[in-house]
This record gives C-alpha cells, sequence and structure tokens, in this order.
C-alpha cells in the first residue's frame, strides 16, 4: 500500500463526526458532518467512495486509535492514522492564533497536517481477533482489579473506625474467610460470643492454616474501641453491605483472569503464529495477566522490532529539556508523562517481579539505588534494560537465560 494521494481528517464525536478531505495541494475538497451508528458509519464510507474510488488511497487521520470509527474505515480499505490531540493542538495555531476551535477546523487541520506531517501520525492496522478479545479482557482485568481494591478498602476504613482489631489478622482486608466472620459477627460484642471451636471450623472452611481458632478468640476478646452510641451499629450495617459487592467483585475477577490465563496459554502454544507469547512468558515478573497487557497494548512496537518506539509508549525513556542557557550534558531530565498509562504500569510492575525473582535484575536494581536513583527511577532502570533484552531475545527468538550477567 503506496501513500496516500488524498487526505481526510475526521473529527470524532459521541453523536456527530465531522468529515473534511483535503487535497494533494492542501485546499478543502468537500467537508460534511455524519451521525454516529451504523447507518451514518456506512454512509460516511459511501460519501468517501463517490469522491475517490480507490479507498485505499485514501489517508483518514483520527485523534483516537480505536474505536467503531477506525474499525469501519480500517474495513472499508482506508489507510487510517492517529494523533495525540495535544500534537493536534499544536497543528491547530498553525491555522490561528487567536484560540478559535470548531469542529469543521479540526477536520481541516486533520486532513492538511497529514498531508504535510504524515511522519508524526501513527499508523494504524487492523488487529488479530483473538488479540482483540485479549486487549479487552486486559483492560477488563486491570478495571475490575481497580474496583476490588476499592471496595477492599472501604471495608477496611469501616474496619479501622470500629473494628480495627481484625486487622491485626488481615491488614488489607481482602481475604474471604475474615468476610464470613464478619457476616457471622459484625460487631466486636457478637465476635466475643463467638467459641474457639467455631471460629477454627470457619478458619478450616477456608483453608487458613497461619491462624488458630484459639489466636483468633484472642484478638476478638481485646477491648472494643469506644465509639459514640449508634456508631458501632451503622458501621456494621454499612459492613454487611459492602461484602456481597466486594465478594461479587473478587468472583468476576477471578473469572476474568481464568479467560485472559486461557487465551495466553492458546496463543504460547502457536508456535508459529505467536512464538512471541512465549518468548515473553520467559522473561522473570512478567506473568500472563502482564504479558497481555505487554501484548496488546503494544501491538505495533513488538511486531515491528522497534525497542525506541515501545519504551516511548511505555514511558522509559526520559524527557530531556535542553533550553536556553542548558546545554544537552546538564539539562534536567524527567520522567515521561505522555505514554500509554496501562503498558506503563504493566512494565512497572514487571519490573518490580523480576527484581525479586532474577539476581540479575536485582543486582542492575541495587546499582542503580547506590548511585542515588529513587526506587521508581530505579525500576525503570531496570525496565530498561529488560526491555534491551526483549528486544533481543524476540529478533533471534530464544527464551530467557536467568543466568545472563547483569547490565554494564
Amino acid at each position: 500500500m503506496g501513500s496516500p494521494e488524498w487526505f481526510v481528517g475526521v473529527d470524532w464525536g459521541n453523536e456527530t463526526h465531522q468529515v473534511c478531505m483535503v487535497d494533494p495541494e492542501g485546499k478543502e475538497v468537500a467537508q460534511r458532518s455524519f451521525r454516529h451508528g451504523g447507518g451514518g458509519l456506512a454512509e460516511m464510507v459511501a460519501w468517501l467512495r463517490e469522491r475517490c474510488a480507490d479507498v485505499s488511497r485514501v489517508g483518514v487521520a483520527i485523534e483516537v486509535p480505536h474505536g467503531p470509527v477506525v474499525d469501519t474505515l480500517l474495513d472499508a480499505g482506508c489507510q487510517v492514522f492517529s494523533i495525540n490531540p495535544k500534537q493536534l493542538d499544536r497543528f491547530r495555531d498553525r491555522h490561528t492564533v487567536a484560540g478559535a476551535k470548531d469542529d469543521r477546523r479540526d477536520a481541516f487541520v486533520l486532513g492538511n497536517s497529514l498531508r504535510t506531517d504524515v511522519g508524526l501520525f501513527r499508523h494504524l492496522e487492523p488487529s488479530e481477533p483473538v488479540i482483540v478479545r485479549l486487549r479487552e479482557l486486559s483492560r477488563l482485568h486491570m478495571s475490575l482489579t481497580d474496583d476490588f481494591w476499592r471496595k477492599a478498602n472501604q471495608l477496611r476504613e469501616q474496619l479501622v473506625r470500629y473494628f480495627p482489631a481484625l486487622l491485626e489478622l488481615s491488614p488489607a482486608a481482602d481475604e474471604p474467610w475474615l468476610w464470613a466472620l464478619l457476616e457471622a459477627a459484625p460487631t466486636p460484642a457478637q465476635a466475643k460470643r463467638l467459641s474457639s471451636k467455631r471460629l477454627a471450623a470457619l478458619l478450616k472452611s477456608h483453608r487458613i492454616r497461619r491462624i488458630s481458632g484459639d489466636d483468633l478468640r484472642a484478638v476478638l476478646a481485646q477491648p472494643a474501641v469506644i465509639n459514640a452510641a449508634g456508631v458501632t451499629d451503622a458501621a456494621a450495617e454499612h459492613v454487611l453491605l459492602t461484602l456481597p459487592t466486594l465478594r461479587q467483585a473478587r468472583d468476576q475477577l477471578r473469572e476474568c483472569d481464568r479467560r485472559l490465563g486461557k487465551i495466553v496459554d492458546e496463543l504460547a502454544a502457536d508456535q508459529q503464529g505467536h512464538r512471541d507469547v512465549s518468548v515473553l512468558l520467559s522473561l522473570p515478573g512478567l506473568g500472563k495477566t502482564l504479558t497481555a497487557a505487554v501484548v496488546t497494548e503494544a501491538e505495533g512496537p513488538l511486531s515491528r522490532r522497534d525497542y525506541r518506539m515501545f519504551r516511548s509508549l511505555a514511558g522509559i525513556a526520559p524527557v530531556t529539556r535542553a533550553t536556553g542557557k542548558r546545554s544537552k550534558q546538564h539539562a534536567p531530565v524527567t520522567m515521561r508523562r505522555a505514554c500509554n498509562h496501562r503498558l506503563r504500569n504493566a512494565v512497572h510492575h514487571w519490573a518490580q517481579g523480576a527484581v525479586l525473582f532474577d539476581a540479575a535484575a536485582k543486582a542492575h536494581y541495587a546499582e542503580l539505588r547506590g548511585r542515588g536513583h529513587g526506587h521508581a527511577r530505579a525500576l525503570r532502570g531496570v525496565a530498561d534494560r529488560l526491555l534491551r533484552i526483549t528486544f533481543a531475545m524476540l529478533r533471534d527468538q530464544t527464551d530467557y537465560l536467568s543466568q545472563l550477567p547483569a547490565a554494564a
């Protein structure tokens, strides 16, 4: 597929999409608004075909890299390019310095900027259906994880308020045995009436061995926190209403984790089409959940073996501010904030796991901390080392060897 000969800007919206077509000389050819929906998007494709029979020669610029508009255009055969809204804001300043903004101008700016600066746009390509599904599950897993811990923290907050003794045994309030205990005895007074035998049976049903019934009984026998009249009953009622949603969040997270793991296993078993997945799984600290995030959020850089793009997308590449009297050697270096935050979180946890389970990563982390780097900065250094190794492994299609020496 060659370079586009016609350039289209799409200023997308929830209800309507403004579309502008620009010729190779930068002149506006046509502009129209289309309603969001199957009919409106089909009408948009037909409108493009009326003006250019071969839509593969049409380059379309849009701010979002995914969604029904992007999928429709890719399915029609158009070349689709995305750009960060912040970059579009700078392109807009080419045409007006008054700060004016409207959908028609933005659509024109998108199309014209694609004509003049196509190298600054990200060329989008359709993903395999299995990758699309895995991406959706991976993002859902992140969302469900946040939901679970949000509800667990709500429970913990109430226990701090009226029943802090339980947090000695379950500091995060995230264990099912604790929830069952609270359902049986939501207040300290009720909990004190439970026998050691019943407590031991509850712990046994949840396979808890680190705590005995007598130990739990001793904790529950501690003096209760003194609260104003009605506070304890109100907090206990809050807890009882929170527990079903917390248990549901845990069950949803476990089911999502099961489905995600099954897809990753299937991809890892496909040594012909998805050999990269098995290579990634061999790396320390990179389990199935994180592998799914890396594979789906950085699909393009991985397939192109683009190490520089990956480290920028993941926020690993630092930002240097060399301006005025600050030479490049003495310019401050700061963390990159413009990145894919899902990928950044995945790479952060990847590096954290590697430091725990891999001797070379642990030694590199210690070296960086010895230079005065903070924890997060040192983890980014470990992640950068892991990325260099990862892309060499992907290039050679070899698995990770834990005895590799630490980077110099």
